[in-house]
């Protein structure tokens, strides 16, 4: 795995603007946080990862800041060679998550893009919680999705992700 300050590096070489690397670090911090109160209740899962996977789930925004976003840092990623499980955080950190449908519906390659594991489900749900380099409340967050007119079943999936991470 990689250190911190190289996922720092590959931003900044990938030409990330500052504000995207604030916003990626605070994202892996507040990932991180909610990874170690997990693990301080008995759960096993890779803080690392989830550090790492924080820092580069917006890779993407060097070459575009709508939804391919995730797409192309995962495409990134892959190019220099990061671990699978970092690619696949970068892939599926969009809301909480885009179904094969969904993804042909918005002209993105067919393929599921719903975190799966632990590590992928805390990354998206703390860029969910982050706006600039600001924790927001999910309360916040829904009513933002609801003035942007985002689908309610996008607002339903990020509910019970919310859910699911309290539960662990």
């Amino acid at each position: 795995m990689i250190s911190p300050e190289q996922a720092l590096q590959i931003l900044e070489d990938a030409g990330c603007s500052r504000s995207v690397v604030e916003h990626c670090i605070a994202v892996s911090e507040f990932a991180t946080e909610i990874g170690k109160k997990l693990v301080d209740n008995g759960k096993e899962l890779d803080l690392q990862l989830i550090k790492i996977g924080g820092l580069l789930h917006d890779l993407g925004r060097t070459k575009t800041h709508g939804i391919r976003h995730a797409i192309e840092g995962a495409s990134i990623a892959k190019e220099i060679g990061l671990e699978n499980s970092v690619v696949e955080i970068i892939k599926k950190h969009i809301g909480a998550g885009i179904t094969v449908d969904e993804a042909q519906k918005l002209g993105l390659p067919e393929d599921n893009y719903i975190p799966q594991t632990i590590e992928e489900k805390i990354v998206a749900h703390a860029d969910n919680l982050v706006k600039g380099t600001r924790r927001i409340s999910l309360e916040e967050k829904i009513s933002l999705m609801q003035k942007s007119k985002v689908h309610s079943r996008a607002i339903e999936m990020l509910k019970e992700l919310a859910d699911e991470l309290e539960r662990y």
